[in-house]
């Protein structure tokens, strides 16, 4: 840590951080106390942003071992949730998140392929029990009560975020609490938000072209507009996903990697350079970076200054992605667009429902195709769309 902030670009910045930061105050008493730094130590603080900030940097430094903190930070949490709640709620709340939520959780974290905020869900389903034994006490009933009927009245008086319940109720099925009782699926509904085609065209030249935006913002704003990828999926995005090919710029999210128009590898090859944010404590690391690092050393941006960036620039990034992931259906068939973008292909084919499009027919060809292997190096051209120049094309288009 010492080395991280002497080898510190800034100085004067790095002064400042220890005299004013209650961060820095707060890893001077964990140093001062003369324990040994350690997770477990930090799990002893209540949780805070200063606990969690500390815990990063010395994550970042080398100092502490990197672990699921998404997920690890979720038990001191559960602490202070069940500090004022009923003796009989946390026996079974307990358990339920322990032996069920986190270990399902930490089980598919260890063989996901991209990250995930799997601790905003976890947060969610416990929020839920909590209210749903909140609600059988005010008609004073206890949880081996719940009936059909009730649990019907429940989630008719919610709403979907309800329908997660379905997980502490089989849970608690298969203890023997409850009978076997029914959640409907959630309905699923067309996105009610999408934006003009002619707009996101005007949007997509601002972004390429306007060089008074911040360079993170035209990118990140563009790869929505352009290939309908997550806000979740670009903050994660480091340099090792970008590559050169017979001298164009891929994106490596899919099989095979994705053609990157050159005003768009531009801006990425200058988030490589120079990043959007300087870190103020630099640890001496090797691999890949960030292109759009956060406040928190070593992690990417946060989901919600992140998405909160691109709307003060006017891009809304739902209704944005809506929009790009429907017209780029109309041009590539769903298994190929999974395939480029990483999408599972039910969402892909979900999205090809929505934009009206009927696959069948190349769908019965690829079948009837005897083919040659695929090969693994990337696409070298792109076709472009009738709308845009090449600067702004997009993926490539198949042919059978």
């Amino acid at each position: 840590m010492a080395d991280a902030l002497s080898g510190a670009e800034n100085a004067r910045g790095v002064l400042c951080w220890l005299r004013r930061s209650p961060n820095a105050q707060l890893l001077g008493e964990l140093a001062a106390s003369g324990r040994t730094l350690s997770h477990d130590l930090l799990d002893e603080l209540p949780p805070s942003r200063y606990e969690h900030y500390v815990r990063q940097t010395l994550v970042h430094t080398g100092v502490l071992p990197e672990r699921h903190e998404d997920l690890d930070r979720i038990p001191a949490w559960l602490d202070q949730l069940l500090a004022d709640q009923r003796p009989e709620h946390a026996a079974l709340i307990r358990p339920f998140v322990h032996w069920f939520l986190l270990r399902r959780a930490r089980r598919r974290a260890a063989h996901r392929g991209r990250p995930a905020m799997a601790g905003s869900y976890v947060r969610t389903r416990i929020r839920v029990t909590f209210e749903l034994l909140t609600w059988l006490d005010q008609d004073e009933l206890a949880l081996g009560d719940l009936t059909q009927d009730r649990l019907d009245q429940w989630l008719a008086a919610g709403n979907t975020r309800n329908y997660s319940i379905r997980y502490f109720l089989g849970w608690a099925t298969k203890r023997g609490l409850l009978p076997e009782l029914t959640v409907p699926a959630i309905p699923r509904q067309d996105p009610v938000r999408i934006l003009d085609e002619d707009e996101r065209w005007h949007q997509l030249s601002r972004l390429l072209n306007d060089a008074a935006m911040p360079p993170d913002v035209r990118a990140a704003g563009a790869m929505v507009l352009l290939f309908g990828l997550p806000t979740s999926r670009i903050r994660h995005l480091h340099t090792g996903h970008l590559r050169e090919h017979n001298g164009q710029t891929h994106l490596d999210i899919g099989s095979p990697p994705l053609p990157i128009p050159p005003k768009l590898a531009v801006l990425l090859r200058q988030l490589t350079d120079e990043p959007a944010r300087q870190a103020r404590i630099n640890a001496d690391t090797s691999g890949p970076r960030w292109l759009f690092p956060g406040l928190l050393p070593g992690r990417p941006a946060a989901p919600s200054g992140f998405s909160r960036k691109l709307l003060e620039h006017g891009i809304d990034a739902r209704p944005a992605r809506n929009a790009a992931l429907i017209a780029l259906l109309e041009d590539v068939p769903p298994p190929i667009l999974a395939d480029l973008l990483g999408l599972h292909i039910n969402t892909a084919v979900r999205w090809a429902d929505i934009a009206r499009r009927d696959w069948t027919d190349y769908l019965a060809a690829r079948d009837q195709d005897t083919g040659s292997p695929r090969s693994t190096d990337p696409p070298s051209t792109t076709t472009t769309p009738s709308r845009a120049s090449t600067s702004t094309a997009s993926p490539t288009t198949p042919r059978r």
